[in-house]
């Protein structure tokens, strides 16, 4: 074969070499350029096609960041979602790269973005409750011509990559939650046809799934080979043939999903068909993984996750969801274990249609294992939730030592043989007297517990416990423990019970011991957890609810003795634990006498004696009404703290502030009287001091009559009756006589008197008030004025009106120096509360010679309507007609006697007539 000649390969080298050169200095000279025009093109084509606020430091072109495609880069760049998240970012990125069409940009002078690359990014997607996405960032053609030309940028994708990027889909209106870190994606189709495949490689090292708060996947890896199919006309996505791997758990994902106007269309379906029960394992949390490492792990595995429907907010319309799990042959056996758990049999099945937990359907059709020749057996169907239908069988020989040792249960070391069978079938309804037929018995002997949280056991655990219903309702339910007991710290608990017809139900209680309750909770709960007290109960009580509520003491047979030290209880209505430091209740009959109880809530002491009634039947059923009487006394109480709810704020100084919200909320069940006297009171900057009065807790209200109290230096009486509507709004009812206190004091330090007589800031002198205001407060304990109602007698002794802007004004009007601070003495001013407007009866005063006569209104927000006659001197019989507009900061004064009354502001609610009796002097 002859050889090409030398010239020829010269020639070949010098044609590749010149080509090669020319694309190398297209590839230097393309970007110089072309720079303008691509920077200015794609930011025409950003604020034309973006409803967003997008940003970036710099703008860079080049072949070689993503060799070998033309990219313009930009460096930090950021973009803020659309309504209502225009604040909110979007995306934030390092580097977002686009690719450039050279053969349009060359020869059709016009910019064609084909390729979209992120790195180092963080993509925050959100969606509230109503269904608005931060998203819906890029504003399309309603209508697209062949003559269009707006512009010479347009978006044909055919590859979209993004690297190492940080993914949060917060979807509120769904309750879904994914966090994705590490997030790898690449995804290549002819993305700029109307209906297209797009292949996609995605990888994700760290991903959380949440629903509804709950969290069911945690710090997974994922990789996913994926074709989905889009149609950009419909926004509709098609998943055709989808393969993922969750850990080591192979799963299979198809489905479609639609964006609609107001929300979602979805149809998915998510399988792992015939996999290994080893595989299962390794997608759970963190804490399997590690048990797994340890554990021996053989069976079968079918699940099936489906979501059908679709999901529009605005008209409550949601999906349906249903999962199935299946195992078999299952066996699990953790490091030397004697025996495994074996034959692990498992058919699970729970559907929730419409998202609705009314229509929840649980159906675990069953569940058995062995331990040895010991079992664990179940099935268990349940249908609804406040009301369920109930279908449960459950039977079990085991020994827990043998079945803690197998499955490796951690923190914990569990001993004792366990023997249960339960029958339960029917439906759970209590308000109408209803519960399952029921039939079960349970024996626990020779039980230990053991936890990582404290060094000793809780051991000689020993039950017997059975609980019969033939007729599937409350009259017919019997629950005895004959007998349970345990050993604690070297310290036995005994207790017996038997409970029959929990709708008038009969007791025989008996129960003796001592429990440190810091320590037993910390058998079973994390260190550090502040629960602390002390029991120690000798106590036996035998009777029943009919006998106590209808007065037949003498049937009962309750007595004994219980001892409490430093116990924190808890309760719905205060936002605080309420600390017992000590007291010792004595039972007899009916009646749980206090012997120097002596409590604590936040800053408030408490000290009482007396006696509570109906105790048992308050604790063992919630329709009882717990009753008392006590000699009640505190140094300090701050009402302030026994507002419902606390909510942290951020204040100009950075740090944080804890604003009280939520109404103090009284507990409908109690019937308490208490005879009591306090030292110093708090109330919302209120410093009320010799509290002495009778107070009633009783259906939901306090009242508080023939009280008597020093506020401000004087001697103050006042009736109340107070209840709260809601937690965010309550009602109040008072009536107060307060004889010659000082007014400048008051202003100084009574917030609601500030907040009523606003002019009163400079005055200066003696004043007493007798008056009834009620109305409604908020969730801040502040009144709703337009809700007040009432009125009353404002006595003036002896006052120097000193810097009423009022006064002012008439005095520079009329020219006459002594109206502008006037005294007064001797003067009753009468007024009624109603719908936001404050009513002033006419009165009279003498200051310098002149009589002024005054009536008329003013509100609350400061509006005037104010009336006036300046009788001159010396009789007063000549005067000068005056009327008073504007506000009481900005007064306008005018000659005449024409006046409009005041825009009255009705409240849109029920408001508590004020008290009619009037309050006594004490």
């Amino acid at each position: 074969m002859k050889k090409p000649s030398k010239s020829i390969i010269i020639k070949i080298l010098k044609i590749s070499g010149f080509t090669f050169g020319s694309i190398l200095l297209l590839m230097f000279l393309i970007p110089i350029l072309f720079p303008g025009k691509i920077a200015e093109e794609v930011k025409a084509f950003a604020n034309k096609k973006l409803n967003g606020e997008l940003n970036f430091k710099e703008a860079n072109l080049s072949f070689f960041n993503h060799f070998p495609s033309l990219t313009l880069t930009l460096t930090d760049f950021s973009l803020k979602g659309s309504a209502p998240y225009q604040k909110e970012t979007l995306v934030s990125a390092n580097e977002m790269a686009f690719g450039i069409d050279i053969s349009s940009l060359i020869f059709d002078k016009s910019v064609v973005i084909d390729q979209v690359f992120v790195s180092n990014a963080f993509i925050n997607v959100k969606v509230n409750a109503k269904g608005e996405a931060n998203y819906n960032v890029y504003i399309s053609n309603e209508k697209a011509t062949a003559k269009d030309t707006t512009g010479n940028t347009s978006l044909r994708l055919d590859k979209i990559a993004i690297e190492n990027t940080h993914l949060v889909y917060n979807d509120q209106s769904t309750k879904i939650l994914i966090d994705a870190k590490g997030f790898n994606y690449i995804g290549n189709g002819d993305l700029d046809q109307a209906i297209f495949d797009i292949y996609t490689e995605a990888e994700i090292a760290d991903f959380d799934f949440t629903y509804d708060g709950q969290q069911y996947l945690n710090n997974k890896s994922v990789k996913a080979d994926l074709i989905t199919k889009i149609n950009t006309n419909s926004l509709a996505f098609v998943f055709q043939q989808n393969n993922l791997k969750i850990n080591k758990l192979p799963v299979e994902f198809s489905g479609k999903f639609d964006f609609l106007s107001n929300g979602y269309d979805m149809d998915f379906n998510i399988k792992s068909e015939n996999s290994k029960l080893n595989d299962f394992f390794t997608a759970l949390p963190p804490a399997y993984v590690t048990w797994l490492e340890k554990t021996k792990v053989k069976g079968s595995t079918d699940l099936l996750f489906t979501l059908k429907g679709k999901y529009i907010a605005s008209k409550n319309q949601k999906p349906n969801v249903a999962f199935n799990m299946k195992i078999r042959d299952g066996l699990i056996a953790y490091k030397d274990a004697p025996f495994p758990v074996s034959n692990i049999f498992l058919n699970f099945d729970t559907q929730l249609p419409a998202l609705d937990t009314e229509q929840l359907k649980v159906n675990i059709d069953s569940v058995f294992f062995n331990v040895d020749k010991d079992y664990v057996k179940a099935i268990i169907k349940t249908q609804g939730l406040s009301k369920p239908t109930i279908d449960a069988r459950i039977k079990s020989k085991i020994d827990l030592a043998l079945m803690d040792k197998a499955f490796g249960l951690q923190n914990m070391d569990l001993r004792g043989i366990l023997i249960a069978d339960l029958n339960s079938k029917g439906v759970y309804d209590q308000k109408n007297n209803k519960i399952p037929v029921t039939n079960g018995k349970i024996n626990f002997k020779n039980g230990y517990v053991k936890t990582d949280y404290y060094p000793n056991p809780i051991q000689n655990i020993n039950l017997i416990a059975s609980i019969l219903d033939r007729k599937g309702s409350l009259d017919d339910l019997k629950v005895n423990i004959t007998p349970a007991s345990f050993v604690f710290e070297g310290k036995p608990v005994y207790v017996n019970a038997k409970l029959q017809n929990f709708n008038n139900i009969r007791y025989d209680i008996k129960a003796k011991g001592e429990l440190d309750l810091g320590r037993i909770y910390s058998v079973f709960s994390q260190k550090g957890l502040d629960v602390k007290g002390f029991v120690k109960a000798d106590v036996a009580f035998k009777g029943s609810q009919d006998d106590a509520m209808n007065g037949r003491y003498n049937k009962l047979q309750n007595q004994g003795t219980l001892v409490l030290k430093n116990i924190k209880t808890t309760s719905e209505y205060l936002p605080k634990p309420f600390l017992i430091k000590e007291g010792t209740f004595k039972f007899h009959q009916d009646k749980m006498n206090f012997n120097d109880f002596l409590a604590a809530y936040g800053q408030s002491d408490f000290k009482m004696n007396g006696y509570l009634q109906n105790v048992i039947d308050f604790v063992l059923t919630n329709k009882a009404v717990l009753k008392g009487n006590f000699q009640l006394h505190s140094d300090f109480i701050n009402v302030d703290e026994f507002m419902t709810v606390s909510t942290v704020k951020a204040d100009s100084t950075k740090t944080n502030v804890v604003a009280q919200t939520g109404v103090v909320v009284i507990p409908p069940n109690f019937d308490l009287q208490f005879n009591a006297t306090a030292n110093k009171i708090n109330f919302d900057g209120l410093a009320i001091e010799n509290l002495t009065g009778n107070l009633n807790i009783n259906n939901g209200q306090l009242a508080l009559k023939q009280s008597g109290f020093d506020l401000v230096g004087a001697n103050v009486n006042m009736d109340l009756v107070y209840g709260s509507q809601s937690t965010e709004k309550a009602f109040f009812d008072f009536k107060i006589l307060a004889k010659e206190f000082d007014v400048k004091r008051a202003y100084n330090e009574v917030k609601m008197f500030r907040e009523m007589a606003t002019a009163a800031e400079s005055a200066e002198g003696i004043i007493s008030l007798d008056y009834k205001v009620a109305g409604i407060l908020d969730a801040n304990m502040a009144p709703i004025y337009p809700s007040l109602t009432g009125g009353g007698v404002l006595s003036v002794k002896k006052v120097k009106m000193k810097g009423f802007k009022l006064f002012g004004a008439v005095s520079k009007k009329t020219g006459r120096e002594a109206i502008r601070n006037p005294d007064l003495s001797q003067v009753d001013i009468k007024t009624t509360i109603k719908n936001n407007i404050i009513n002033i009866e006419r009165f009279k005063f003498k200051v310098a010679g002149f009589r002024p006569r005054i009536e008329g209104q003013t509100s609350f927000d400061g509006k005037l309507n104010i009336k006036m006659r300046l009788g001159l001197p010396p009789f007063g019989i000549i005067g000068i007609p005056i009327k008073v507009t504007g506000t009481q900061e900005e007064p306008k004064v005018r000659l005449g006697k024409q006046t409009e009354d005041l825009q009255e502001t009705e409240y849109d609610g029920e408001v508590p007539q004020p008290i009619s009796e009037p309050v006594k002097a004490q």
